[in-house]
């Protein structure tokens, strides 16, 4: 045999001298060998379990990416969709009836429906939050004003929609929040 050939160790043959494996007696071996096998077993489960984590970790982020990759876009076009809002009401009802005017303001009530229809359909959602309780994760109080008849923290006046994107928040609500009128003097309620 030569220094380049390597001698293949027999299975048959018994262990080397220096194995402490070789002085131990046929059971403990085989106990040190399933404890060996259920050792590269866990392991092995848990190589697989980790996998499996991360493809769905990087099926959930794909997804996510899916669907709000148009976020920046769709907030770009909420300011398109506020000023095509702002045309229809700036024409007074009166001029509404007929003549030309009447014809732009159809077109631009037509134009604001399409493109409230294609964000529809792309998962844009309005948050139209009139005479709800105000909710500072989905509405921006602009003001507060007293009111009588509605109770404190009630969304009273809408300035601008709020829209939301599969479910996540893509504009607050921009809102007039109501809150209790201020008591006379000496702090005695006499409303009721």
């Amino acid at each position: 045999m030569t220094e380049t050939d390597q001698a293949v160790p027999d299975p048959a043959a018994p262990p080397p001298a220096n194995d402490p494996a070789a002085d131990a007696t046929p059971e403990a071996r085989l106990a040190a060998l399933e404890k060996e096998l259920a050792d590269l077993k866990d392991q092995a489960l848990r190589a697989m379990a980790e996998a499996e984590n991360t493809r769905r970790r990087a099926q959930r982020e794909a997804d996510d990416a899916r669907k709000f990759a148009l976020a920046g876009f769709a907030r770009d076009l909420l300011a398109v969709v506020d000023n095509l809002g702002r045309a229809l009401q700036a024409v007074p009802p009166e001029k509404r009836a007929g003549g030309d005017i009447a014809n732009l303001h159809a077109g631009v009530e037509m134009t604001e429906r399409e493109l409230l229809a294609v964000l529809d359909r792309n998962g844009v959602k309005p948050v139209d939050p009139l005479g709800e309780k105000f909710d500072p994760n989905l509405h921006q109080a602009m003001f507060e004003a007293p009111s009588t008849d509605k109770p404190a923290g009630t969304v009273i006046q809408v300035v601008a929609k709020g829209y939301t994107l599969q479910g996540r928040l893509l504009r607050p609500a921009m809102v007039g929040v109501a809150k209790t009128p201020d008591l006379p003097p000496g702090g005695i309620d006499t409303r009721a």
